[in-house]
């Protein structure tokens, strides 16, 4: 039987030339007409997924050798896009609106590099043909205008209003909320066609708006009938007779206990620590064993597959599993008896893990410990607290040591340790922001934090030598070209990083946090170092994990929230019940499934990332209503073209335009990440003290607007005769405001063997004026520019922090100071500048039948 692979590793071979189907069949030697039948079937799949082309010739071949590329679009809300190409060594493609025909954010399509910079790094292109469609419906604001009506998308990505015909209102009201499906895409200058399928309820009323942005990202709400069908197939608890009829280890003597929030109730780890007679200390780490009661290929592991991940949102929960399952017997509850995957370790004096050992068990904790009487027995000593938990103080002074030794030893090999505030916002009964505290990160967290890192990297390397198919959390090195320019960067601060040639070790970077801790500089390098580095994703091969500075590492301590330790949960306890070892049957299937699992599991998890964002955004933009007018000092985060962004001390965001600093035009200065004044020489940069007024806050954007307190406005007939706010460095408008910037990162994984990329940081970098691609996942998902940086549009190039129209740019001494001369930067988005097209394509730019809808589009417009 021909596989996929098969077929495609033979069309990517120099030697191939496009073939027929018949050319193909008998080269494979297919005589039966049920192979010949699924053959043509497997042809129809690649083809429909853009795997494999066919020519006008009727011949099959591989995109790659047709000069076309296979990726993923991202649209920015300018109109522009990048394509991520599948292939992770090829550089990002640039590609203006004009060339996007239909495609919209998130499609997979096949697309052509038409035009290269001097260098070759920089690309641009032309999407050639739409292979899936990531968007199927919209969430959006109705606009009725009797005769049709539009849908005004959420998402700002989705550029264009959709229009909406008479028949397809469905009783939707003007100024609500609703879902609409898409029936017909966008094509030249007419919009995207649709109907509503649901109305939400109008955009003003209590709740709407956090179910929009859940229909936005096309979260589950419910889990299916025969999913929950299986979940009640679960027994309430385990009987005496269900263990002695395992093979499990007994660990119920042992004194475990459970560390989590006040208000966690999917409890899935529990550790216990002793000090042996040489010196050692031995830890456990106990994972409530999910696998066991969800079955691979049941319904309820195809829907934990779909959702990837439970989804943290500011109000509620969207988990993974069944509550019935989540909060119970797969919950590690205290006093009950559960099933478990236990992962052992012994550490000598140096903290090295000296023996070590992977086992099925079932354990009955001692007590569910909270964070916070954790840290009032350690910290706080607190004698109430104490006394209650008397004999278990000793246990969790024993934990303290060995956490501390752990960290140190973590940070002495060059782990990369980012102590960034995270914040909660608290909400009422009706769902309304009333407060924003912040997360403190106590000996407690870290106790978790590293017990649970030590297992993930155990655990990970042990599977690596067995050599069976398993699913590893990997974090590749920096961007060259953003670590380059990281480098320029600090170099103003009179810092530096050792490296050997284009590489750096992350304990230099350690080094580097260590050496800024406690100065005025701290936070803005902080931020962009975690700007230069990649995004951490789950894969099938163990490349290491750059952030953690750790040769293996895994996600095996979360398996109630989170697909993948679920996933390697069934491998290990298939292995342990094998003696060892897997049939070479089940290694193949395995081997097959884990990049796919991978794959999805990442995409998912960046889902669940902008998910949470949005409605922290949402929820602080909310809170920040009624403080309009209101004044607050705080600290700037981040500079770009079209203004700056402050943090306020509750961790709130707002923006202060260009066009509000008005006691002089500002210049953006890309490579000291600063605003200099023309006539003052006055300097704001990352990390500057300043004190703002909250002027309005747009809840249609989640985005805060402020201006600074007591600032002049500037002296009339200044040196420039530009209009109002017309620094060099741009209006705002030409930056695409507050456009996909990045929030917080996803606490929960911060203190449940997170890693540095994706939870342990806490906090994401800032995506500047393009509204970023996300390239350092704390939660997941972090970076400065648009695009993956592969391309060369890296942080602070033109199509990065410039926007649409970039800025015109002057030469500059090392100190900022402007000399005469410079040059204009590229067109929308700092792209290179494209030449007039005579014609056009299309007469007026749309088809026949689209004249109602542009028309409609255009009255709109105008209206």
């Amino acid at each position: 039987m021909i596989t996929e692979s098969d077929l495609l590793n033979f069309m990517r071979e120099t030697a191939y030339k496009p073939m027929t189907y018949q050319e193909l069949e008998k080269h494979f030697g297919i005589e039966s007409a049920a192979d010949f039948k699924e053959f043509l079937k497997l042809l129809n799949h690649l083809e429909g997924e853009g795997k494999i082309l066919l020519t006008e010739t009727n011949r099959y071949g591989v995109p790659e050798r047709m000069s076309l590329l296979r990726g993923r679009l991202q649209v920015h809300a300018k109109g522009f896009a990048f394509l991520i190409p599948e292939n992770r060594e090829h550089p990002d493609v640039y590609i203006h609106a004009n060339d996007l025909k239909s495609a919209m954010n998130g499609d997979i399509v096949l697309g052509r590099v038409t035009s290269k910079s001097s260098g070759g790094g920089k690309l641009e292109g032309e999407v050639v043909r739409i292979v899936q469609r990531a968007v199927t419906q919209v969430v959006g604001v109705f606009q009725n205008n009797e005769v049709y009506g539009f849908v005004i998308a959420d998402d700002k990505r989705i550029n264009k209003d959709i229009f909406i015909p008479k028949g397809a209102f469905n009783g939707a009201a003007d100024g609500e909320k609703v879902v609409v499906r898409i029936v017909r895409y966008p094509e030249g200058r007419s919009a995207a066609e649709g109907e509503i399928i649901e109305i939400l309820g109008h955009k003003d009323d209590p709740g709407v708006d956090i179910l929009s942005i859940i229909r936005k990202h096309q979260l589950p709400e419910t889990f299916p009938e025969e999913v929950l069908a299986e979940a009640l197939d679960a027994p309430d608890v385990i009987e005496e007779d269900e263990i002695r009829g395992q093979n499990r280890r007994d660990l119920r003597d042992k004194i475990i206990v459970t560390i989590d929030g006040e208000d966690a109730k999917d409890l899935d780890d529990a550790v216990n620590v002793e000090k042996l007679p040489n010196g050692h200390f031995r830890l456990g780490v106990h994972i409530a064993d999910v696998g066991y009661y969800v079955r691979e290929n049941s319904k309820l592991d195809q829907e934990a597959y779909n959702r990837g991940c439970s989804v943290y949102l500011v109000d509620r929960v969207i988990p993974m599993l069944p509550h019935r399952l989540s909060n119970g017997i797969c919950s590690l509850n205290p006093k009950v008896d559960r099933f478990t995957l236990s992962c052992e370790m012994e550490f000598n004096e140096q903290m090295k893990v000296v023996k070590h050992d992977i086992f099925t068990s079932v354990i009955r904790t001692k007590e569910r410990m909270t964070y916070t009487n954790v840290r009032k027995i350690l910290q706080n000593e607190d004698p109430e607290v104490t006394e209650r938990y008397s004999d278990l103080v000793q246990t969790f002074k024993d934990m303290q040591e060995l956490a501390l030794r752990l960290r140190a030893n973590r940070i002495r090999r060059g782990a990369v340790d980012f102590d960034f505030e995270e914040s909660k916002v608290i909400v009422d009964e009706n769902g309304k922001a009333v407060d924003i505290v912040k997360r403190e990160r106590s000996i407690a967290e870290q106790i978790i934090e590293e017990f649970m890192l030590a297992a993930n990297e155990t655990v990970a390397e042990h599977f690596h030598w067995l050599k069976v198919p398993f699913l590893y959390r990997i974090h590749e090195d920096p961007d060259q070209e953003k670590l380059h320019n990281f480098m320029a960067f600090i170099a103003n601060f009179g810092y530096s990083v050792k490296g050997k040639g284009n590489t750096v070790h992350p304990r230099a970077l350690q080094t580097l946090l260590e050496d800024i801790k406690g100065t005025k500089e701290q936070t803005v390098i902080s931020t962009m170092m975690l700007r230069s580095m990649k995004q951490a994703k789950y894969d099938s091969e163990s490349t290491g994990h750059f952030g953690l500075a750790a040769e293996f590492y895994s996600h095996f301590t979360s398996p109630i929230r989170r697909y993948p330790d679920l996933v390697i949960h069934r491998i290990i306890r298939e292995v342990a019940e094998g003696g060892g070892a897997l049939t070479p049957a089940r290694q193949e299937y395995l081997a097959s499934r884990m990049q796919d699992i991978a794959q999805q599991s990442s995409e998912r998890e960046r889902v669940a990332v902008e998910a949470e964002r949005d409605t922290e955004a949402l929820k602080k933009a909310e809170f920040m209503q009624d403080k309009v007018g209101e004044e607050f000092p705080g600290i700037i985060s981040s500079v770009t073209s079209f203004g700056m962004f402050i943090e306020l001390e509750n961790t709130v965001e707002g923006l202060i335009r260009l066009s509000a600093m008005t006691d002089d035009y500002y210049n953006f200065h890309e490579q000291h990440m600063a605003l200099i004044g023309e006539r003052t020489s006055k300097i704001y940069r990352i990390g500057d003290e300043v004190k703002i007024r909250v002027v309005r806050v747009n809840m249609d954007d989640h985005t805060i607007d402020f201006e600074m307190v007591d600032m002049k406005p500037r002296r009339e007939g200044g040196p420039r005769g530009e209009g109002f706010g017309g620094g060099r460095g741009g209006r705002e408008d030409r930056g695409g405001g507050f456009g996909g910037r990045g929030g917080k990162g996803r606490g929960k994984d911060k203190s449940r063997g997170g890693d540095a990329a994706s939870a342990q940081g806490g906090k994401p970098g800032k995506q500047g004026a393009s509204g970023a691609r996300t390239d350092a996942n704390a939660a997941p998902a972090r970076s400065f520019s648009f695009g993956s940086g592969k391309g060369g549009y890296s942080g602070g190039s033109s199509a990065g922090a410039t926007g649409q129209g970039g800025s015109r740019r002057k030469h500059t001494t090392a100190s900022g100071i402007f000399t005469p001369g410079g040059s204009e930067a590229g067109g929308e988005g700092g792209a290179p500048k494209r030449k007039k097209r005579k014609g056009g394509g299309k007469k007026n730019g749309k088809s026949k039948g689209d004249a109602n809808n542009a028309t409609a589009a255009f009255v709109r417009k105008k209206k």
